[in-house]
């Protein structure tokens, strides 16, 4: 393994503190590192997502395109989150998203198969496998919810409180779509916050 990734790999395995020295046998060998280029897709729409991502740097954009060919940013995935479309890769389904390189990225990957072999053979897997599905779910609606219950100045003060380290790293067209509002009207939050 190459020595600049070997601190990916060994933060990344700390995530197991639970495991067994016999799972982290296993799990090391299953790992792989990869290097994307901005711009360059974890998955596209229409795939069928075979590897989990662990985000180690860098930051990904998962987006969809609706029916009129606009792209709706749905999420960021930044240093040490998953990068995944989780129900269709559980499911082992087509994607509906694109999940796309806003920065050069270095991602720790680990496939389907390996993960299903790993919850039939140890209990620690199933555990982390359930707190990555409850994570997945409560970022999900929490989404649905923001829309449901706040303004959107509320969605972009809480976004901002949430994710100060990549506020600066995301262009406004993204994060406008992303709170669900045109690019003007976060101007105007932005300015009406800036001068209180």
């Amino acid at each position: 393994m190459k020595e600049e990734f070997q601190k990916y790999f060994d933060s990344y395995i700390k995530l197991f503190s639970d495991s067994t020295s016999e799972e982290l046998d296993i799990l090391r060998p299953q790992l792989t590192i990869k290097k994307y280029k901005k711009k360059e897709f974890f998955f596209k729409n229409g795939e069928i997502q075979k590897t989990m991502g662990y985000v180690c740097k860098g930051l990904l954009r998962r987006y969809f395109v609706n029916d009129k060919g606009n792209r709706i940013t749905t999420g960021f995935v930044k240093e040490n989150e998953y990068a995944t479309d989780y129900p269709a890769f559980i499911r082992q389904k087509p994607t509906k998203y694109f999940m796309e390189c806003l920065e050069p990225s270095i991602i720790i990957e680990l496939t389907y198969e390996d993960i299903q072999e790993g919850y039939k053979r140890f209990q620690n897997n199933e555990k982390y496998g359930r707190l990555t599905a409850e994570y997945v779910l409560t970022v999900q609606t929490d989404r649905v919810e923001s829309f449901l219950f706040e303004s959107a100045e509320e969605r972009y003060l809480k976004f901002i409180k949430q994710n100060p380290e990549i506020i600066n790293r995301i262009s406004l067209t993204h994060l406008s779509s992303y709170l669900g509002i045109e690019r003007q009207s976060l101007s105007r939050i932005r300015n009406k916050i800036a001068k209180k």
